[in-house]
C-alpha cells in the first residue's frame, strides 16, 4: 500500500515540474511577446493557458485521490494539503501572463524601443522564482523555499523603480500616458506573479514544518 502512495507522490513531483515548466514558459513567451511586439506570440501563449487549467485540474484529481483512497499520516496531509494550495497560486500566475498578452494585443509597441529595462528583470527574477519554489518542494530544500522570498525583495525594488520612472516619464511627456499606463500594468503583472511565487514557497515550508511564511495574496 505504501510503495503505491510513494508512487503516486513521485507523480505528484513529476506533475508540478511540469505545472511548473507551464507557466515558466508563459511568463517567458509574455515578455517575449511585448518586448518585439510580436502579437502572434502573444496569442499562442493565451492559448496556451488552458494547458495549465488542465494540468491543474489533473494535479488536484491526484491529490484528492491520495486523501481519499490511500491512508496518509499527518507529515503526508501537510504535503498534498500544500500541493493543492500551490496549484491555485500556479494557476493564477498562468494567468498573469495571460493579462500581459493581452496587453500586447491591445497596444501598438515599438518593439523594444519602448520596454525598459527593468521590465526583462523582474521577468528574470520571476521566472527564477518559480523554479525554486517548485524545485524546493520537490528537494525538500527548507533553505530553497526561503531564498524565494528574498530575491521577491529584487522584484519589488525593481517595480518600485520601474513607477518612479514612468511617474517622471509621464510628468514629461503626457502624450504617452496610455503607454506608460500599459507598461505600468505589465509590472504589477510580474510583481503579483513574483508574490504567487513566494506564496508556491510559503506552501513548501508549511508541508515541512505546518507554518506558512505571510505573505499571502489572492488575485
Amino acid at each position: 500500500m505504501r510503495d503505491k502512495f510513494n508512487q503516486q507522490l513521485e507523480k505528484l513531483n513529476q506533475d508540478l515540474i511540469e505545472m511548473g515548466g507551464l507557466i515558466e514558459n508563459s511568463i517567458a513567451g509574455a515578455v517575449t511577446a511585448i518586448t518585439s511586439n510580436d502579437k502572434e506570440l502573444a496569442k499562442k501563449i493565451l492559448e496556451a493557458d488552458s494547458d495549465i487549467n488542465h494540468k491543474e485540474r489533473e494535479i488536484e484529481g491526484l491529490c484528492l485521490n491520495l486523501l481519499l483512497k490511500q491512508q496518509p499520516v499527518a507529515s503526508d496531509l501537510r504535503l498534498i494539503s500544500a500541493a493543492l494550495k500551490m496549484i491555485t497560486d500556479m494557476e493564477r500566475i498562468g494567468d498573469q501572463a495571460s493579462d500581459i498578452c493581452e496587453i500586447e494585443l491591445t497596444s501598438e509597441f515599438i518593439a523594444n524601443a519602448q520596454m525598459p529595462d527593468p521590465i526583462k528583470d523582474m521577468a528574470k527574477h520571476a521566472i527564477n522564482m518559480v523554479n525554486m519554489s517548485i524545485e524546493a518542494f520537490v528537494k525538500k530544500d527548507m533553505q530553497m523555499a526561503q531564498g524565494v522570498k528574498e530575491e521577491d525583495e529584487i522584484v519589488d525594488n525593481l517595480f518600485r523603480l520601474m513607477r518612479s520612472d514612468l511617474i517622471e516619464s509621464i510628468r514629461q511627456n503626457t502624450s504617452g500616458d496610455e503607454q506608460a499606463i500599459d507598461v505600468f500594468m505589465i509590472a504589477k503583472y510580474l510583481e503579483k506573479i513574483a508574490d504567487h511565487a513566494v506564496n508556491v514557497a510559503g506552501w513548501v515550508i508549511f508541508s515541512m514544518t505546518g507554518e506558512h511564511i505571510d505573505k499571502i495574496i489572492n488575485s
